[in-house]
């Protein structure tokens, strides 16, 4: 879980540091990419997830199906990848633009909302219900939160000057969650062709431990705001 000390408008990424972040980093200066356009290449990525993701549930074999659930987890990597090196091509690489703060945060949004709604559709039951809390779409409620923890996070910014990107479900955490609760579907898919639809547990259960996380994220990251603003 992430610490509640505020830091600065950059979340700070320990990939950052790591030889091959730097070395794709470095390609992708070199090819004359610009950050604005990794950006939007998040959202390709996050398309390409959804189709997976609806696509799945459809397949006539379970082959086909678990496939599908993996590439879906591949796209939600590249999507990650794409966060991580529009940042360090702009910051490191020395390409930053005006408008990068708007490249930087508008194309997440659409990206959460692609990825979060498509694991939705894909367990079957939606545009059904899900038994949570009443009826319930997850996949749009986990999308709903987490535009919501984002916006409580800039509007840290505008109060405080400060953002912080504490969990327990921020960007990353969310995308880990649904990609390993992907990887999961998939596998029991793969090993066992008669389930389907909502006995697939994977994408369930990521899905459901996003939604009371985010909750959460936005519920300390107001009380963080409340705190900072007393302290005033």
């Amino acid at each position: 879980m992430d610490s509640p000390k505020p830091v600065g408008p950059r979340r700070e990424l320990k990939s950052r540091n790591t030889a091959w972040a730097r070395a794709l980093a470095r390609l992708a200066c070199a090819s004359g990419i610009t950050p604005n356009a990794i950006s939007v290449m998040s959202i390709a990525f996050a398309a390409g997830a959804f189709v997976c993701f609806w696509l799945a549930p459809d397949m006539k074999t379970a082959g086909g199906a678990s496939l599908l659930w993996v590439a879906a987890a591949v796209c939600i990597q590249l999507r990650l990848l794409c966060n991580l090196l529009d940042g360090m091509v702009a910051v490191e690489g020395g390409k930053a633009s005006p408008t990068g703060p708007i490249y930087n945060e508008a194309p997440d949004r659409v990206a959460d909302v692609l990825i979060l709604v498509g694991a939705g559709y894909s367990t079957n039951v939606e545009p059904g219900v899900i038994k949570l809390f009443g009826e319930l779409p997850l996949g749009w409620a986990c999308a709903v939160l987490a535009m919501g923890t984002a916006y409580i996070r800039l509007l840290q910014g505008t109060l405080t000057t400060q953002q912080s990107f504490m969990g327990p479900m921020a960007k990353q955490h969310r995308m880990a969650v649904l990609t390993l609760g992907t990887l999961a579907a998939a596998g029991q898919q793969f090993f066992d062709a008669e389930v389907a639809g909502p006995q697939i547990q994977g994408l369930l259960i990521a899905l459901v431990v996003i939604f009371v996380g985010a909750i959460v994220t936005c519920l300390r990251r107001l009380n963080l705001i409340a705190r900072q603003l007393h302290a005033k």
